[in-house]
C-alpha cells in the first residue's frame, strides 16, 4: 500500500501544472508573469526564456496530437490542452474517429495518434496560435505578421483573449487605404462589431481612395450588396451630419433669444448703461452688464421710442422689437408685476386667442427656447421683473 502510494505521489509530481484559461486572466496568474517569462505590460509578450509551458509546445514531450497543415507540415500537440482552451477542439476530439474531423494514425514507437487538418491558413499562423493555447503568450512581431489569419482561427475555435488582442491591434494603427475593405469583411465574419464600426468609418471617410483599390473592385464583383450598404451608410453619415449642424445651429438661436429675454428683463428692472426704470437713476461708474445683447436691445428702444414710421411692418426695427416683447409675454410668469413694457397688453392679446395660427407658431417656439435653456443646464428663469 505503502510504495503504490508513495509511486503515485512521485508520477504526480512529474504532471506539470496546467496552464490558465485563455480568455480569463485571474489575479493570481498575473503575480506570476515574470516568472513565466511574460510582460503584462505588452499583452503577454514573451521577453524572457522560455516557460515549461513552451518548452512542452516546442519539444512535443508525450504528444498524442497531429496537427496537419498546409505544405504537409505537421505541429505536435496535446489533446488534453487544446481541450482544454478551446471548446470547439474538445468537441471535436470528442467526436468518434472517421465520422468527425479527425482520425487515429498509427506510427511506429507512438502507437495510435489523433490527427487534425487545419488548411487554408500559414503554417507558421497555426503554429502562434497553438503556441498561445499553451502559455497565453506571443510575440508581437509574430502576431502582427499573422494577425488576420489568428482573427479567423480565435473566432473559429472560440479563443476570445487572442481574438480580443488581434482586434485591439488591428484597430491601433493597422488600418490602412490598401486593407481596409478585406479587413472590413473579415470583421463581419468574424462577428466583430466594434472592429466592423471601425473600419466601416475609416472606409467612409476615405471613401475616393478605398474605391480606387483591388479589394474594393473584389468586394464590387463578389458582394455588391455589400457595396450599396457601405454607400447607403455613407449617404446616412452626411445626413446624420447635416441635421446635426441644424439642430447645433437652432440650438445657439433659442440659447440667445432667451439670453435677450433675460437682457430684456434686466434692462427694465434695473437699467443698462443710459436706459432704466423711471425711478432708478443710472450711476456712470456701474459695471460693465454681463448680457451681450444689452447694447442691441438699448438701440431698439432707442429706436422704438423715436421712429416716425407708424405703418404696421413698415420699420423692420420697430416690427423685430415688437416681436420680443411678444416672446417675453409668452414666456413671463407674472405680467401684472412685470416692467416691461405691454407685457400685461401682449396677455391679454393671447388670451382672445383671435390668429389661433400664429398662437401654435408662437407655442412652439417658446418650448423650444425652455427645451434649450433645459438641455444646456442654465437654471430656469421666469423672466418676470419684480
Amino acid at each position: 500500500m505503502d510504495n503504490n502510494y508513495s509511486s503515485t505521489l512521485k508520477s504526480a509530481k512529474e504532471i506539470p501544472f496546467p496552464p490558465p484559461l485563455p480568455g480569463r486572466v485571474m489575479a493570481s496568474y498575473r503575480s506570476k508573469q515574470t516568472t513565466m517569462g511574460c510582460s503584462s505590460r505588452n499583452n503577454f509578450v514573451c521577453t524572457a526564456k522560455p516557460s515549461m509551458w513552451d518548452r512542452l509546445f516546442d519539444e512535443g514531450y508525450r504528444a498524442d496530437i497531429l496537427i496537419h497543415t498546409d505544405g504537409g507540415n505537421i505541429i505536435y500537440a496535446h489533446a488534453s490542452i487544446l481541450g482544454m482552451a478551446s471548446p470547439v477542439l474538445r468537441q471535436m476530439l470528442k467526436e468518434s474517429p472517421g465520422r468527425g474531423r479527425w482520425k487515429t494514425i498509427s506510427r511506429k514507437g507512438r502507437g495510435q495518434q489523433k490527427a487534425i487538418s487545419v488548411h487554408g491558413v500559414a503554417h507558421e499562423a497555426v503554429r502562434v496560435f497553438i503556441r498561445f493555447l499553451y502559455s497565453s503568450c506571443y510575440e508581437r512581431k509574430e502576431l502582427l505578421e499573422h494577425i488576420l489569419p489568428l482573427l479567423v482561427l480565435s473566432h473559429t475555435y472560440m479563443v476570445p483573449q487572442l481574438k480580443h488582442i488581434c482586434e485591439r491591434q488591428l484597430e491601433n494603427g493597422f488600418l490602412t487605404i490598401d486593407n481596409a475593405v478585406d479587413i472590413f469583411q473579415l470583421a463581419l465574419l468574424c462577428d466583430s462589431p466594434r472592429l466592423t464600426l471601425i473600419c466601416n468609418r475609416f472606409i467612409i471617410k476615405n471613401l475616393k481612395a478605398v474605391a480606387a483599390t483591388e479589394g474594393w473592385q473584389v468586394m464590387k464583383e463578389s458582394h455588391p450588396i455589400l457595396e450599396s450598404e457601405l454607400l447607403e451608410s455613407m449617404i446616412y453619415d452626411d445626413a446624420a451630419q447635416k441635421e446635426r449642424r441644424i439642430r447645433m445651429n437652432n440650438r445657439k438661436i433659442f440659447s440667445q433669444l432667451y439670453e435677450a429675454m433675460e437682457a430684456l428683463v434686466h434692462i427694465c428692472r434695473d437699467g443698462c448703461q443710459t436706459i432704466g426704470p423711471y425711478d432708478k437713476v443710472i450711476k456712470k461708474n456701474q459695471l460693465p452688464c454681463k448680457y451681450e445683447s444689452c447694447k442691441g436691445l438699448e438701440a431698439l428702444f432707442r429706436h422704438l421710442s423715436g421712429c416716425k414710421l407708424r405703418v404696421p411692418g413698415g420699420c423692420k426695427h420697430c416690427k423685430r422689437m415688437w416681436q420680443l416683447l411678444e416672446l417675453h409675454s409668452r414666456l413671463c410668469a407674472d405680467s401684472d408685476r412685470c416692467r416691461v413694457p405691454l407685457c400685461s397688453n401682449f396677455k391679454q392679446r393671447i388670451k382672445l386667442g383671435k390668429n389661433k395660427k400664429d398662437d401654435i407658431k408662437w407655442q412652439i417656439l417658446v418650448r423650444k427656447i425652455v427645451r434649450t435653456r433645459s438641455i444646456t443646464g442654465a437654471p430656469y428663469f421666469s423672466l418676470a421683473c419684480k
